[in-house]
């Protein structure tokens, strides 16, 4: 995510756009998660029925995008791709820091759209605010891209107004990552674990901690939103509602997830780490049993080659008082989105229904970037069933993968960063003792409402 300095700029300049911008707009996102579809070959490339045929012309398509090792090598190669049956087009990565997409992004659109590349990246978690404040700035691909097999929650989260605008490109499935030896200690299986709720999860917390010593979870100390945002979404709930109003005060599965949160600490059982660099050591060297967090998480622990054969993963504990809840969900994910205003905007929209439902080419990204996509045909496939033996010869791909069809959709909003601010505040107000849960949800919402100018 942003910097938090960063991101109250940002939020208090996309205010200014809404306001005072918005003549510059020519025209003025979650549901079920489950999508009927119908059964294709996993080898097809879906076409949509506008894919243009190969022409002459030279056409270089130009992308905004940040990491040198995941993003910027995935699209590269959706070039290298499309390119074959287009041998004129050439895409070009412009290469940025995440901060700085936004920021000349920020700056272009609020400028009337000049300089904007053809094809922009937006984490999910954002995208909704730069649709909302620039409405037209980007191309409606509603009629354009198949969308029938993509996962219901990713789709959701590429659209504004009841029309869809991204392309999804990843996900962040929620998965628990344990010690099974540090389990086995204080007397519990694998089956344990396995669908659990987290009142059964900090019962094993207490044990795993008078056992061993360990720590049963890991949050970062300055923010638990990784936590609540997890807990949030298995009960198909977020910060914002179906209609993107901010629902903070009365949220059933935000009000479970700071009193769980809170009794966790109270227990003994969650590691409050400084850095992303101390969480790291507290997984590798013991200090820390389980961790709740995305499919990238198993690189941070595989780097404890000593621990090899001692982890493993499942999925994550549920709500047992919240309805709806399940034991599934997920944090993060990015997709692209076209410029309405790009000279190309045609093949650029062709580039990303013709590749990004190719079943080849997620294999393929799956296996050189971990790249775990919002693509359900390609969900399965070689590197899906490759066992790893440093988690026990689990096919954890499968895993998070089985995961990702179980998830709730949610509307996210837009502006998660911020709410994540004011949560953090409203949260260690009442983990210290200062207020009651009303008065910390209170406290965050007003907060929120105050810097949205709701």
């Amino acid at each position: 995510m942003r910097k938090k300095i960063l991101t109250t700029i940002l939020a208090a300049s996309l205010v200014m756009s809404l306001l005072g911008c918005s003549s510059q707009s020519d025209s003025a996102s979650n549901a079920e998660n489950e999508t009927a579809v119908e059964e294709k070959d996993t080898t097809e490339t879906v076409k949509t029925e506008e894919t243009l045929e190969p022409s002459g012309e030279e056409t270089t398509i130009t992308v905004w995008a940040w990491d040198d090792n995941y993003n910027i090598p995935i699209m590269n190669l959706a070039g290298e791709y499309y390119a074959k049956d287009h041998p004129n087009v050439k895409v070009e990565v412009v290469s940025l820091a995440k901060e700085d997409v936004y920021t000349k992004m920020q700056t272009a659109l609020a400028g009337g759209g000049s300089g904007m590349p053809d094809i922009v990246l937006m984490e999910d978690y954002v995208s909704g605010k730069y649709l909302q404040a620039f409405k037209g700035s980007f191309a409606d691909l509603t009629d354009k891209i198949d969308y029938s097999d993509f996962l219901a929650f990713k789709k959701d989260a590429v659209s504004y107004d009841g029309r869809q605008y991204g392309v999804p490109l990843d996900t962040g499935a929620s998965v628990l990552f344990y010690r099974t030896d540090l389990l086995s200690q204080a007397g519990y299986t694998d089956a344990d674990i396995q669908d659990c709720t987290w009142e059964k999860f900090i019962e094993i917390g207490e044990a795993v901690k008078e056992a061993t010593g360990s720590y049963m979870i890991v949050e970062m100390a300055a923010s638990k939103t990784t936590l609540l945002r997890s807990m949030m979404q298995s009960a198909g709930t977020w910060y914002f509602d179906a209609n993107g109003e901010i629902s903070i005060e009365g949220n059933a599965a935000l009000e479970a997830g700071f009193e769980l949160v809170k009794e966790m600490k109270d227990k003994g059982i969650l590691y409050e780490a400084e850095s992303t660099g101390d969480r790291a050591g507290a997984l590798n060297n013991g200090t820390v049993a389980a961790i709740v967090n995305g499919p990238w998480m198993a690189s941070t622990i595989k780097a404890a080659e000593d621990q090899s054969g001692l982890w493993k993963v499942t999925n994550t504990p549920r709500f047992s008082n919240v309805e709806g809840a399940v034991n599934a969900s997920n944090l993060g994910g990015s997709s692209w989105y076209v410029m309405d205003t790009s000279e190309s905007k045609d093949v650029a929209i062709d580039l990303l229904g013709t590749v990004y439902t190719n079943t080849e080419y997620y294999n393929e990204i799956m296996l050189n970037q971990a790249c775990v996509s919002g693509y359900q045909p390609a969900l399965s496939g070689e590197a899906f069933e490759t066992e790893d033996e440093y988690f026990c010869g689990q096919k954890i791909y499968q895993i998070f993968a089985e995961t990702l069809e179980k998830v709730p959709g949610v509307n996210y909003g837009g502006y998660v960063a911020e709410a994540n601010d004011a949560i953090t505040i409203g949260l260690a107000e009442y983990m210290n003792g200062n207020t009651d849960i009303a008065g910390g949800m209170q406290m965050a919402s007003e907060q929120l409402k105050n810097q949205l100018n709701r």
